[in-house]
């Protein structure tokens, strides 16, 4: 690879080598077509995990986020990137088995894998460069769902009510819950069908906490099977569709869940947010790498098809872009995507590869298994790549998935034919944005190919991490509080006498034989922003919750928690002891007081953060994140990234034609001279860098022998030349040519270093601009009294 050309800001993926009349020319991909998503395919050592973490090494090193579902342990090879090279760096991550195995010393074959790999970079292009370009293009995490090895991730806290974008699709919807119940049902090992009372009443339950924008935790789940919020489903009473006892029965399955030991590290951790995942607060693509080889198979449909969901979920809030946004790898996929079977990873799957290209979210599916795929549901793949098969009915299986539809035009034998006689680390690619099947040679990796990475290797990795995210996910212990909770109650069993205008609220944690309640103010509103010039009408509702303790003089309305929406109970239980009351608690006069300072402290502390870009002219939507305005923010700086490279392309192509022009005239001449001539300057090397100009210019392998001559064979063929003096002439016109073709390099890569610079992301400042609540739009306002269970 050329050193001084970086192709990535063509946004080109450099994956390997191809064969084009007996040579080997560097194969660079574009990263827009992965939009139309990909398939890897190829049995054990083919080097199928090779050209995937290529691919993702290429997303990283041009800014492009990756979320990662890596069944096997492979993918955390990815921060396995060693800058210098050295022995020392490799050493740590050699197995000493390996080593024994190889006659040689943790020492001496750590020495032989850093010159094996300082090698294999050389030979194919790259250098040391390249891997410290990855290590800072991006940020590199490996989460450990259901596991503290690794970064944790809450994933079993609550089921977030989706965006009104899906509730406003009923497809998407029924889609959304189906598959989450069917993966919930998997995860306690219930056989169900979508059909079955259990499918129905837990999909009954969400749909009606989702219709009524409620987030549904897993304890609210499971009260609600034995308690649902409706008397009927369909036209039948509840106990006759599902009898209380047996309700009872399938919740304390689910119970099982929380009451498991376990169950505590699905819920610690950083929240399954996809915005946040993808770049950090600088702007930089993160690289998420989710590692569930250490889950039983339930646990791992469970987590996949929630994973899948939230892609979905959030892909549905984002606007439509022509660009790569980001990439959803899958390192196995096999049991997921079956022909026949519909597990709950299979509907999310479908709808991302029917729809995710009009968001810019790009597919990659790999598996070494490819008879169990529904091929069907893989007609949406626009790119496969085909590595060595063990079977010939796998071989036929692939074969026949290539040429339905589109491919219908491939011809069957041919295919065979290559397959059967594909090496390691050769892969056939059929792209739909191409007319030929391609042969090529992966690239050598950047990163270290360890094998399968340890749960001791990912705590190792992410050691810094994981104390990072634990101290952020810790709750802090309010010392205040809790000597306050734990003063002597011994006086404070009677229930204080509070004004019939005060409404009492209980809120009982535990079923016991005595209950002791702390007080609480609960005050609550309802707001609406609104603008018409910023398109905004959001109504939210406001619960605080604040500790009374009966030495306050007045509310502390610093001291308060915010709710979201929950059911107290009006009831009291008996054998309940209370806390004191603060005097201003027992008055009118200062409840009224309190009212009114409630509506003011919503009036002044109430404000609505958009955010804008004034070059871009992007003003945040009333309900989208800081993160999902910055990935809106660089998917319009990639489409003008693209549209500057297109209109380069047509400033360029003048250029470019001649000098194609000029050197097929050259070639004719050196023909007619001197037939050796034309053969040893046709043997040497095709450069990089012609490749890119050929990728840049829409050119395919074959038109581009005779630039990539001209680029790098100058030297060979001038000493064929001077061997006939009578083409001696020709030698000046190739020279001129070769410092053409320089100079035509040269010059498009300021003009791209320029591109770049002025669509920086950091350039772009974001600011915030506030919408103001009026008084008249603060209503329903309440004071209560709860009495929370200590």
């Amino acid at each position: 690879m050329s050193s001084t050309f970086n192709y990535e800001n063509l946004k080109l993926f450099y994956i390997g080598k191809e064969k084009v009349d007996e040579r080997l020319i560097p194969l660079v991909y574009k990263n827009k077509q992965l939009t139309t998503h990909a398939a890897i395919i190829g049995m054990t050592g083919s080097g199928k995990t090779g050209l995937g973490i290529s691919l993702l090494e290429e997303a990283a090193i041009d800014n492009i986020p990756s979320i990662i579902i890596d069944p096997k342990g492979d993918m955390g090879n990815l921060l396995l990137t060693f800058p210098k090279l050295r022995a020392k760096d490799f050493e740590p991550w050699i197995e000493e088995q390996d080593a024994i195995n190889s006659s040689m010393s943790v020492t001496e074959l750590a020495q032989k894998t850093a010159s094996l790999w300082e090698n294999g970079l050389l030979n194919d292009f790259q250098n040391k460069d390249r891997i410290e370009k990855l290590k800072n293009s991006a940020d590199f995490t490996i989460y450990t769902p259901g596991s503290t090895s690794g970064v944790p991730v809450s994933v079993l806290a609550s089921f977030k009510a989706p965006s009104k974008e899906i509730l406003d699709d009923a497809d998407i919807l029924n889609q959304l819950v189906n598959s989450t119940v069917s993966s919930l049902l998997s995860l306690v090992e219930i056989k169900e069908s979508s059909s079955s009372k259990e499918h129905i009443l837990l999909s009954s339950i969400f749909m009606d906490y989702y219709y009524q924008g409620k987030d549904l935790s897993l304890e609210e789940l499971i009260s609600n099977i034995v308690s649902p919020p409706f008397k009927k489903v369909g036209i039948f009473d509840l106990y006759t569709f599902f009898a209380s006892e047996d309700r009872l029965k399938f919740a304390l399955k689910l119970n099982s869940i929380i009451a498991n030991p376990s169950f505590k590290t699905w819920i610690e951790g950083e929240p399954l947010d996809i915005s946040k995942m993808l770049y950090d607060e600088n702007g930089k693509a993160k690289v998420s790498i989710f590692s569930i080889s250490h889950l039983n198979d339930s646990q791992r449909m469970f987590f996949v098809s929630l994973l899948l969901n939230q892609m979905v979920a959030w892909m549905r809030r984002q606007e439509g872009t022509s660009s790569l946004k980001a990439l959803l790898y899958m390192d196995e996929i096999f049991g997921y995507f079956p022909p026949s079977k519909n597990p709950p990873t299979k509907q999310p799957m479908l709808t991302l590869l029917k729809q995710a290209r009009s968001f810019g979210v790009g597919v990659i599916l790999s598996t070494q298994n490819p008879v169990d795929l529904d091929y069907k549901g893989l007609s949406n793949i626009g790119t496969w790549f085909i590595g060595r098969l063990q079977t010939k009915q796998d071989k036929e299986k692939v074969i026949d998935g290539l040429t339905t539809g589109a491919n219908s035009n491939l011809d069957k034998k041919e295919l065979f034919d290559l397959l059967s006689k594909l090496e390691k680390r050769n892969f056939i690619m059929k792209n739909i944005h191409e007319d030929t099947v391609k042969v090529f040679k992966t690239r050598w990796v950047l990163s270290y190919l360890k094998g399968p990475i340890s749960k001791e290797d990912i705590k190792q990795l992410m050691s810094e991490k994981i104390k990072k995210t634990l101290i952020k996910n810790k709750e802090e212990t309010d010392d205040k509080k809790s000597l306050r909770r734990n003063l002597d109650n011994s006086n404070n069993n009677i229930k204080p006498i509070v004004p019939n205008e005060l409404e009492e609220l209980y809120l009982y944690k535990s079923q016991s034989d005595s209950y002791q309640m702390q007080p609480y103010l609960l005050a609550s509103s309802e707001i609406n922003f609104y603008s018409a010039a910023k398109d905004i009408d959001l109504k939210k509702q406001i619960i605080e919750k604040i500790y009374l303790d009966e030495t306050n003089l007045e509310v502390n309305w610093d001291d308060n928690e915010l709710l979201k929406e929950k059911e107290f109970t009006r009831n009291e239980k008996i054998n309940s002891s209370y806390y004191n009351l603060p005097n201003f608690m027992l008055n009118i006069r200062d409840l009224k007081e309190i009212h009114k300072d409630f509506t003011n402290r919503i009036y002044k502390n109430n404000v609505l953060i958009l955010y804008k870009n004034k070059p871009l002219k992007l003003l945040s939507k009333q309900n989208e994140s800081l993160e999902d305005f910055k990935i809106r923010i660089q998917d319009r700086l990639n489409e003008n990234i693209d549209e500057e490279v297109e209109k380069l392309q047509i400033k360029f192509q003048r250029d470019e034609k001649r000098l194609e022009n000029k050197l097929n005239d050259l070639y004719v001449k050196l023909e007619r001279e001197k037939d050796q001539a034309t053969a040893k300057t046709t043997d040497t090397l095709i450069s990089i860098g012609s490749s890119i100009l050929g990728a840049f210019f829409g050119k395919s392998s074959s038109n581009r022998t005779n630039i990539g001559r001209a680029a790098s064979g100058i030297k060979n063929a001038s000493k064929v030349l001077k061997e006939r003096k009578d083409v001696k002439f020709v030698e000046s016109e190739i020279e001129e040519v070769s410092n053409e073709i320089s100079s035509l390099n040269q010059k498009l890569k300021i003009e791209i270093e320029k591109i770049k610079e002025a669509f920086n992301f950091n350039n772009y400042e974001i600011e915030e601009e506030k919408v103001k609540l009026r008084r008249k739009d603060i209503y329903n306002v309440s004071i209560s009294l709860l009495w929370e269970e200590v």
